[in-house]
């Protein structure tokens, strides 16, 4: 006997560590909001009742044992078949009147990630932390400048993703900086990116964020800083390399000038740091050349394993 194959059409994903406060007003308004998603709760070790919470106003409720958002999502993003994905958190801060049409970007319009942008409406009014306002904009702006895209906020939890997406996402981090890494990868991958504005509403009074502004947000700088070496190597050891030149050549004009005049090198140290630094710019050149060979080729095995994905995509929904 054959087991039937479940896709859902849209399954709404809502990673939870203690918000027993809110879970029960985020369930009933998505299940309200898209009557035929299936409302999915991934309890993460919560200590208060989030979980039976949640199982009684109808969500489907499984468990990541290991802690960390991105630990969440990876569990998510495995078990679960779906023609759209909707992931939002469990806070109540973002509304679930925006996710039809987020889902329909995804089914209708071919969208692989919507991300529901905070950052143009109501988010710096309604959050009352400034470091995270700060923080917010200037991971915006850094990611925007150095993968020359325009992605309107980079670490919002409100986003929807296609089947594709979701499949061919490898998820590394293990909290917060998740959402930094699946921005990155949409825009390194080439896939499609929309934005839709979203109001944004703080935590209600008794509800505490489990984001720590400067921990969390030393993570998601390093996190960055790593996806752009792994990602555009070229770029990255290009001006490192430039860098490595530059202080070549200021540290060995001098040396080279007084030889010229004098025909003697009184500063033979100077001269034997810069040449060891001119061979750092150098190895540094050949080692962006290579891994922009290496990164050029992953690519392109990507674009292989999309349709191998693709296929199966096709495969689930004939055969559910």
């Amino acid at each position: 006997m054959t087991q039937e194959i479940r896709v859902d059409k849209i399954a709404v994903l809502i990673p939870c560590y203690n918000e027993e406060k809110t879970i029960e007003k985020v369930v009933l308004d998505w299940r309200e909001s898209l009557s035929e998603a299936v409302v999915y709760v991934y309890d993460n070790n919560s200590t208060d009742r989030t979980a039976d919470i949640a199982r009684e106003a109808g969500a489907v409720v499984r468990h990541e044992y290991q802690q960390g958002k991105g630990n969440v999502i990876r569990r998510m993003f495995r078990e679960i078949d779906a023609m759209c994905y909707i992931m939002v958190d469990g806070d109540d801060t973002y509304p679930a009147e925006y996710g039809r049409q987020m889902a329909d970007l995804v089914l209708l319009k071919n969208a692989d990630m919507v991300v529901g942008d905070r950052l143009s409406s109501t988010y710096f009014e309604e959050n009352k932390r400034p470091f995270h306002n700060f923080g917010n904009s200037l991971v915006r702006g850094s990611i925007n400048r150095l993968f020359k895209t325009n992605i309107r906020d980079i670490m919002t939890g409100y986003r929807a993703f296609s089947f594709l997406f979701v499949k061919s996402f490898p998820v590394l981090s293990k909290g917060f900086e998740i959402e930094t890494e699946m921005s990155i990868h949409a825009v390194d991958k080439n896939m499609r990116i929309e934005n839709v504005i979203i109001e944004y509403r703080d935590r209600p009074e008794g509800s505490e964020s489990k984001l720590n502004t400067y921990s969390d947000g030393m993570r998601v700088l390093s996190t960055i800083f790593r996806l752009y070496k792994n990602y555009k190597p070229m770029y990255f050891f290009g001006w490192l390399s430039a860098i490595l030149f530059a202080l070549t050549v200021i540290m060995f004009v001098p040396v080279f000038i007084e030889y010229t005049q004098t025909g003697l090198v009184p500063r033979f140290p100077t001269l034997i740091v810069s040449g060891f630094i001119g061979l750092g710019g150098v190895l540094s050149l050949f080692t962006g050349l290579i891994l922009s060979t290496l990164a050029e080729k992953d690519r392109q095995e990507f674009e292989f394993r999309l349709t191998v994905i693709e296929n199966i995509y096709h495969f689930l929904l004939k055969n559910r």
